[in-house]
């Protein structure tokens, strides 16, 4: 994890309160920044893996969906799983920490 110089977006704000908004909304926010915001890569990066990570989150619970029996399991786990991770990736992103999440992490990285 390290930590990013706090400058300001392209968007007019300080980048640390882009990021954290980039998750404010999972994937939806993400989207938001990630078209948006042109020049600071820590926006870009906490964009892209919200897109990611609540991207699969949301999908995963929708297929969870379609199970019988073991269904509702498997969304309550995704659901906790997503509160988990929404809260420590706000918290990481206002401290201006880049937290690579495993695979997806790089991935946004080398993207953002």
């Amino acid at each position: 994890m390290k930590h990013v110089s706090q400058g300001k977006s392209s968007l007019g704000m300080e980048a640390n309160i882009a990021a954290v908004l980039s998750y404010l909304f999972g994937f939806i926010t993400g989207l938001i920044f990630y078209i948006l915001e042109k020049e600071n890569k820590f926006v870009r990066f906490h964009a892209l893996q919200s897109i990611i990570v609540f991207g699969f989150l949301f999908m995963a619970g929708v297929v969870a969906g379609f199970l019988p029996l073991v269904g509702f399991r498997i969304i309550t786990l995704v659901g906790i799983i997503e509160i988990i991770l929404w809260i420590i990736l706000m918290i990481k992103a206002y401290q201006g920490e880049y937290l690579e999440l495993p695979i997806i992490g790089e991935f946004a990285r080398k993207k953002s």
